[in-house]
């Protein structure tokens, strides 16, 4: 909606063209939904995820964020293009949402147990902040609205290498939300594509939910 809105408004252009910005950027994907697609029907299987899309969209838009992409079970979603209120508003924004999204599962867990799927379906996720390329890419004739870089690909290698319910972040993100979210140092990580190991942190919960808790970083 917000990319619809700045083309019919007259501030973006459709054409093939990016630029940089600092973006912090999330992927998310669903913990055993690859098993679940080989038992049900196709029909229970896209009312299940899109069920759960629109749930996790609306939670999305409801913190600022632009839905990037679907693909399959996994998201991507962009905070700070086209609208910005700064690299640290952006980064709690996102982390809000994810927090929240985390939370949502629970309902949704409820409610397709009552259909019948008893599998514990949990989600992951990753976020990062950096300096990312945003823009349209593709040919004239069919261009996708997309960000690339090497910060987009630590985020998703971070939701990949994520737990079920964990929310793992980078050294930048922490920096900027480690003051209103409390988050546990899981140490350097090595991440495929990357030469040195990531630093990087679990997301616990807000701080104002939690109160002085020595045991966290």
């Amino acid at each position: 909606p917000q990319v619809w809105q700045s083309i019919f408004s007259g501030k973006k252009s459709v054409r093939l063209e990016t630029q940089r910005k600092k973006l912090t950027v999330f992927f998310s994907d669903i913990r055993g939904f690859t098993e679940l697609a080989e038992e049900l029907e196709a029909e229970a299987l896209t009312d299940l995820l899109n069920n759960y899309l629109n749930e996790m969209s609306k939670i999305a838009l409801k913190y600022g964020g632009t839905i990037d992409k679907f693909i399959g079970d996994s998201v991507m979603i962009v905070f700070g293009d086209p609208n910005t209120q700064g690299a640290k508003k952006d980064a709690v924004a996102a982390l809000s949402m994810a927090i929240a999204m985390r939370k949502h599962m629970k309902v949704l867990r409820q409610q397709w147990r009552a259909r019948g799927i008893t599998k514990p379906l949990e989600i992951r996720m990753g976020l990062n902040t950096g300096y990312c390329t945003v823009g349209n890419f593709g040919a004239d004739t069919c261009m996708d609205y997309t960000i690339i870089g090497r910060d987009v690909n630590l985020a998703s290698r971070l939701e990949s290498a994520a737990e079920s319910g964990e929310i793992l972040i980078s050294h930048e993100t922490y920096s900027l939300i480690k003051d209103v979210i409390m988050c546990r140092d899981k140490g350097q990580a090595t991440v495929k594509g990357f030469a040195k190991p990531i630093q990087v942190y679990q997301v616990v919960d807000f701080r104002r939910d939690l109160g002085a808790t020595s045991s966290y970083v």
